[in-house]
């Protein structure tokens, strides 16, 4: 058992009250037809059926153009409520397709349909979908591949072929069942059984059905689009005796680095550079992926593998000597390597793709995050600290799902009794947040809204807190990218530290980890209505 809950247990909601934005011409329609249904799968010796979509897992890619129109009708042939969440594009007008369960849709019951419509305006890269209920996205989870303009090349060499790498993990359980039980008991859920590379846990576990493998010619550059489907962990990948040169992430160009190891959290997205060795026929290497925690609890602390094969090299997965080049990755807990790594990645900031990070800001935020408790309820056992559950917050506020979608109650002015607009800007209850947490740990479960002004530039500031232990926490904004214009250690210094922050060239990107024991700044204008999530 460990303590780290979902990300979808920690959701702020963003509700614009302007609804105007102009209109766009768009280059194409792609048409898609999800079909959800039970299938059986077999990994780790263990064969169970889970959800998947059009048989696939992981699911199918999307592919589409700076400018397109994408149309997916989503069927549901499972016993499930199921919802989509396209994460990462920004749905602008489209709030409604934008997926949450319970927040912009309610969800698509057993033998309903649902037909998501959006459009990519000014967006590139790699993104992916997922489901957004519950924890269905553990195996409803696939790629969405945008490329520019026709016409309009990459900011750097064309590759030879783009390969999309999806890091995701495994449960020998149904994980409907899983968080379940977790969310009962008020403990943290259960462990994975193992990480994956393209649905592969690969040669490193014991009797693991087959392994992902990566055929390449020597001398020739490769573009891998990395995605993180994982439910909760940061991972580390490599490849033994390569480098990788990163050349965007969150479909946001990068100023390129080089580097061995690459860190992703749930849902974010990097593309990088694959060159493979001149003169290297008949040989393989390893590529690996283990996880990046901080947390109290007891972490998986094991590695999943794929095999990147030279041309003509073959492989015997039954050998159990496994005469292959392993790469080194940093520790379970390495901070100090994810510090340095995420201060690398810069913005290109061209005349082509600027940086336009607000230089002045008109409403400012700061959200402590972290796990506080809930009193258990009356004639029930509960697992948490001192037989209370545990309780993931933003400012104290606990995010209770509504019944009705919020979008839904707002649009037809029916907010009364579905949420309320007094999310807290600062936290409620100041104390040392990376220190001696306070006594009393109970938090505000709530349905709060933070309601932002049409076109508002805003910063918020994201500190982690310790109150159950201090640990990374990954989050991700809906309807719009950000500028991570600052980060550090300790406890943000509103005096000191916003003069250290970026303001030229910040990485942009939708998901950012808050440091173990520190803080991240962030920036945006809130140019698209709706209702999303953080």
């Amino acid at each position: 058992m460990h303590s780290k809950l979902s990300i979808d247990a920690m959701m702020l909601l963003f509700a614009c009250i302007v609804l105007l934005l102009p209109e766009y011409s768009y280059a194409d329609t792609r048409n898609y037809q999800f079909d959800i249904r039970l299938q059986n799968v077999t990994r780790l010796c263990h064969t169970k059926s889970m959800l998947t979509v059009n048989g696939q897992f992981p699911g199918p890619p999307i592919f589409a153009r700076d400018g397109d129109s994408v149309i997916v009708k989503v069927v549901n042939h499972a016993a499930n409520n199921v919802s989509i969440h396209w994460h990462g594009i920004r749905q602008l007008q489209t709030a409604w397709a934008d997926g949450p369960a319970y927040i912009t849709q309610c969800p698509i019951q057993t033998n309903q349909s649902y037909v998501y419509k959006f459009n990519i305006v000014g967006q590139r890269g790699t993104l992916l979908w997922h489901a957004h209920i519950s924890w269905l996205r553990a195996t409803i989870h696939g790629p969405i591949i945008i490329l520019p303009k026709l016409g309009v090349p990459y900011p750097f060499s064309q590759p030879y072929q783009e390969i999309p790498i999806l890091l995701g993990e495994w449960f020998n359980a149904d994980t409907e069942a899983v968080i379940s039980q977790a969310l009962q008991t008020g403990a943290g859920p259960n462990i994975s059984d193992a990480y994956t590379i393209n649905g592969f846990p690969g040669p490193l576990y014991n009797c693991s059905k087959d392994t992902f493998k990566l055929k390449v010619k020597p001398g020739t550059t490769y573009l891998l689009r990395m995605i993180n489907v994982a439910l909760n962990d940061e991972l580390f990948f490599s490849i033994a005796n390569h480098t990788l040169t990163v050349v965007e992430v969150d479909a946001n160009y990068v100023k390129p680095f080089t580097t061995d190891i690459i860190l992703i959290t749930p849902g974010q997205t990097a593309n990088v550079l694959l060159t493979t060795k001149p003169n290297v026929p008949n040989t393989s290497f390893l590529m690996a992926a283990s996880p990046y925690n901080t947390g109290q609890g007891a972490f998986d602390n094991t590695t999943t593998a794929g095999i990147l094969e030279y041309q003509a090299a073959s492989y015997n997965n039954n050998n159990n000597t496994l005469p292959l080049l392993r790469p080194t990755l940093p520790g379970l807990n390495d901070t100090s390597f994810v510090a340095n790594f995420t201060r690398k990645l810069r913005s290109l900031a061209s005349v082509q793709y600027p940086a336009n990070v607000p230089q002045t800001v008109d409403k400012k935020f700061y959200f402590t995050v972290g796990l506080g408790t809930s009193p258990c309820p009356k004639n029930q056992t509960c697992q948490g600290p001192n037989g209370t559950k545990f309780a993931a917050s933003v400012n104290n506020v606990s995010f209770v799902l509504p019944t009705t979608a919020i979008l839904q109650a707002y649009f037809f002015k029916q907010s009364k009794g579905v949420y309320t607009t007094d999310f807290p800007d600062n936290p409620p209850f100041p104390f040392n947040y990376t220190g001696t947490p306070p006594n009393n740990t109970f938090v505000d479960n709530s349905t709060k809204v933070e309601v932002l002004p049409f076109n508002t530039a805003v910063e918020i500031v994201l500190q982690d807190t310790s109150i159950q232990g201090v640990e990374s926490h990954p989050l991700h904004l809906h309807g719009y990218n950000f500028f991570i214009v600052g980060q550090g250690f300790g406890n943000y210094n509103p005096y000191t530290d916003p003069a250290k922050f970026n303001l030229v060239d910040p990485v942009e990107r939708n998901t950012a980890g808050v440091p173990s024991g520190g803080w991240v700044a962030i920036r945006f204008r809130a140019d698209n209505p709706g209702e999303y999530v953080l």
